[in-house]
């Protein structure tokens, strides 16, 4: 028999068969299955969630913009070097918040929780069952919630640039760039996921992009969803992955929630990859 591969959408382990020999009836069963799964996660998609969606990219997109602007009047020469390191720090943040948001809806809770569940919980399962499904997802959709998290600090920025005075602004202008590359790598993370399941189409910028590793690479993320999607969280540049795997901080984090709470790792996920539960209509 074959050793096991990863499948080109990274779905899961897979045998191949011979082209003559048919899928058993238990294999049948369980693509019919995540076929309905992904279908009803899918369906849970509320038009109030698409509003919500919408308001996040407007507003997102304006203060990224405004705040860029002011960045950009504000830059000096003499301080290139801070505004580098600071910027990196603000993408190595970026990349580590990607991974434990990932990770904390990928391993507890259930689509069940009301609003949380379907609103911020289903993407999750949903693309577990269906890796390429987030390939036929628009900006808004793909990109809302995470609008949504910057939001806020974005707002905090602006209200900064118009009301303090230069001198402080300068003062502070290596947590501005900070601050402001945080918030877009957070915002661009689920575009970059996008991306890493885009086979076909590709800009060449992102594929150079990585090719090179600067964002999230295609079989960089294909570890994670080898079933039972328990490593390489981090989604935005990936880079946190390997050092994060290696101290075993997801396992040790995850050692510590079930002993003081008794909850199992990635049981709601587990059991929409296997068939619908009982509990969600």
């Amino acid at each position: 028999m074959n050793s096991p591969k990863v499948t080109s959408n990274g779905n899961e382990n897979i045998t191949h068969r011979s082209k003559n020999e048919k899928p058993s009836g238990d294999i049948v069963e369980r693509r019919y299955s995540k076929q309905i799964a992904a279908k009803t996660l899918s369906e849970m998609y509320s038009p109030q969630k698409r509003l919500q969606e919408w308001i996040c990219v407007i507003l997102c997109g304006n203060l990224m913009l405004f705040n860029l602007l002011h960045l950009i009047f504000y830059f000096r020469i003499d301080t290139l070097h801070i505004m580098i390191l600071s910027s990196l720090a603000g993408i190595l943040t970026a990349d580590f918040a990607s991974g434990l948001v990932h990770w904390a809806a990928d391993t507890w809770g259930s689509v069940s929780i009301p609003i949380v569940g379907r609103a911020f919980i289903r993407p999750f399962r949903e693309h577990h069952i269906d890796p390429t499904g987030i390939t036929r997802h628009d900006w808004v959709e793909a990109n809302g919630d995470n609008c949504m998290l910057t939001v806020i600090p974005l707002a905090i920025m602006a209200r900064n640039f118009l009301m303090l005075p230069e001198a402080l602004i300068l003062q502070d202008y290596w947590w501005s760039c900070y601050i402001f590359f945080l918030c877009l790598f957070v915002t661009l993370t689920n575009q970059i996921h996008k991306w890493s399941h885009t086979y076909f189409g590709l800009p060449a910028w992102v594929e150079w992009l990585q090719r090179n590793h600067v964002i999230l690479p295609r079989q960089h993320h294909r570890i994670h969803h080898v079933s039972p999607h328990e490593t390489y969280f981090c989604i935005t540049t990936g880079w946190l992955d390997y050092p994060l795997e290696k101290i075993g901080f997801w396992r040790r984090l995850e050692g510590l929630i079930t002993k003081l709470t008794g909850l199992v790792p990635r049981d709601d996920d587990l059991s929409w990859a296997k068939t619908i539960p009982a509990d969600v209509k």
